[in-house]
């Protein structure tokens, strides 16, 4: 996932830095850094903030109005610049 674009059901984009693995609970989890200013964070977290969120919930599916939809949708690989 390394270098990869998603955008968020709330059409924010977001760029994938690493999956990472907890070591308490043995899951899978996804470093993401956010990719338009966020100033509520910017004191605490820096403007662009970094998250993170198991993998299992960054790549499910939810509903939001009745329509199944991707949490987080492939927009492209920044690296290749493929869309």
């Amino acid at each position: 996932m390394q270098l990869w674009v998603y955008k968020h059901y709330k059409n924010k984009l977001y760029e994938v830095i690493w999956v990472a693995f907890h070591t308490e609970t043995e899951e899978k989890m996804v470093l993401y850094k956010a990719l338009y200013d966020n100033p509520n964070l910017a004191k605490e977290y820096w403007m662009r903030p970094y998250f993170v969120r198991p993998y299992d919930m960054f790549i499910e599916n939810i509903v939001i109005n009745w329509i199944e939809i991707p949490r987080f949708e492939y927009v492209w690989n920044k690296k290749y610049g493929e869309m």
